[in-house]
Formats: C-alpha cells, structure tokens, sequence
C-alpha cells in the first residue's frame, strides 16, 4: 500500500500508481457518504473521488473465510470461558476476576472485543454477543478498494482489478524465494559480491521455476482447473526418483540412466527436457 508522503513523491516524478486502501479508510469513506457498502459486489466497480479512481470488489470467497474465522473464535471463546467457569466451581481458591482479565485479554488479541462482552456474575463469567457491533464488523468481510491515479484512457476498471491482483503473484514469487522452495534465506555470507551472487542465482532459479510451471500448465492445465495437475513440487519430486545407476562389472565401472517411467516421460516431454545417455 502506498502511503500519501509516496503518492506525492511518485506524482513529483511523474510515475502513476495503482494501490489499496485500508479498511479504516474506507470506513471513513462510507461515512462520508462517498460509497456505499452495497456498491461491494463479485463485479467490479468503479467510482472517483478527489481526482482519483476508486475499484471496488467483494471476493466471495475471501468473505466466506472471514465468517468463518470469526465464528471459529467465538467458538473457541466460548469455550475458553466455560472451561474457566468449570475450574472456578471447583476449586475455591481460585480468582474469577483473574479469569476475566486473561479472556479479555484473549478477546482483545483476536479482535473480538468490538462486539463481545465479558462479565462478572458473582464467580461465574458471562459471554454476550452484541449482534448489531457483530453485523457491523463483518460489513466489510471480503471487501477491497484499490485507487489509482492512472487515467481511464490508458487503463480499464478490469484491468485496474487485475494489474493490482498481480502484485499476489510478487509476493509469491518472493515467499517462495526466501522461505520456501528455493530457501535464499538465511545467507551465511558476508562478503558483499557473493551475497550478491548468492541472491542472483536464486533469482535465476526462481526464473527456471516459473518456466516450469509455465510448461507444466500448458501440458497438463493448473491446479485451479484440475486438482490432479501436475505442479513444480510434484514434476520435481517424481523426477527425483530418476538417478544415474553405477555398476561393476569386473574391473570396468558402468554407468546408466534407467528407463523413464511413464508419468516421468510426460513431464519431461512438458518440459521440452531431453535426457542424454551417459
């Protein structure tokens, strides 16, 4: 997200940007009257204010799982509290307002505090749920405003959408270079050149991974058509199992590469990858 100090600084160097707002932001901007939480929908849709292009979009899906994580918490919540309510009528020694704080606590941390109530009953805790702060906090579940300063003539509201939904493939591509798959951290190294170094050829690497995934969805679709596709982690995996065999016969050392199996076959057919015999 691009912050107003870099909005005016990309504008001073002539560059255009395509960003989001937060929530609170467009809080305050249903507030204003500026849109309306019905104006969220799976279409896009496009407004302006103050110069600028807003897109908005509800994702059903991301609002599925928004409900669903929350529900999941006041289910946990309220079994915290009864469990705690449990221990208290069995032990006398033990503080219910200790309780209390600790489940507060845990309301705050999981943003539940906004619609959840915690109360004192003589030992006993009682959980109430505030329906219309509940309807309140969902409003916006699933929904995302993107703004941007680039022109309609050069940029439609669909691909403002979308331009702005690549940025999840950069921020896959980077998880995927530094934590998963290719692993470029942590860098034992110290040396500035081959820190550089280092990072390059993971950057080449990462660029050979996406040929790869390129090639294998061309071959055999993604897995969001087809839950069966073959991806960069099965191809790789199946492949693995393909290693030179070394023999002795007599004093003469022989080395093979066996036959590949049929699905090993396909995928290197996919990868336009034709092995050479030793």
């Amino acid at each position: 997200m691009v912050k107003a100090k870099g909005k005016g600084q990309l504008e001073q160097a002539h560059f255009r940007y395509i960003s989001a707002l937060t929530n609170p932001q467009i809080r305050k901007l249903i507030n204003a009257e500026v849109m309306q939480p019905g104006l969220f929908d799976e279409q896009v849709v496009e407004l302006t204010h103050g110069g600028k292009r807003l897109v908005l979009r509800r994702d059903p899906a991301t609002q599925r799982k928004e409900q669903h994580r929350r529900e999941d918490k006041l289910q946990r919540l309220a079994k915290r509290v009864a469990e705690r309510n449990a221990f208290v009528a069995q032990s006398t020694r033990a503080k219910p307002e200790a309780g209390l704080r600790q489940l507060e606590q845990w309301a705050r941390q999981h943003k539940l505090s906004a619609f959840v109530e915690l109360t004192l009953n003589q030992r006993e805790i009682e959980l109430q749920i505030d329906e219309a702060a509940k309807q309140e906090a969902a409003l916006l579940d699933g929904c995302y405003c993107i703004e941007t300063d680039v022109p309609a003539e050069y940029m439609s509201t669909q691909d403002v959408h979308d331009r702005y939904k690549d940025l999840q493939q950069v921020e896959r591509n980077f998880r995927r270079l530094k934590t998963a798959f290719l692993e470029v951290r942590p860098i034992y190294l110290r040396n500035e050149q081959r820190t550089r170094g280092h990072v390059f050829v993971a950057m080449l690497a990462l660029k050979v991974l996406r040929l790869i995934e390129q090639r294998l969805g061309g071959a055999f679709g993604t897995t969001e058509t087809n839950p069966e596709a073959e991806t960069a982690d099965s191809a790789l995996a199946a492949l693995s199992r393909l290693c030179l065999q070394h023999y002795t016969l007599g004093e003469q050392q022989i080395t093979g590469l066996p036959r590949p199996d049929a699905r090993q076959q396909q995928i290197l057919d996919a990868l336009q990858v034709k092995l050479v015999a030793p």
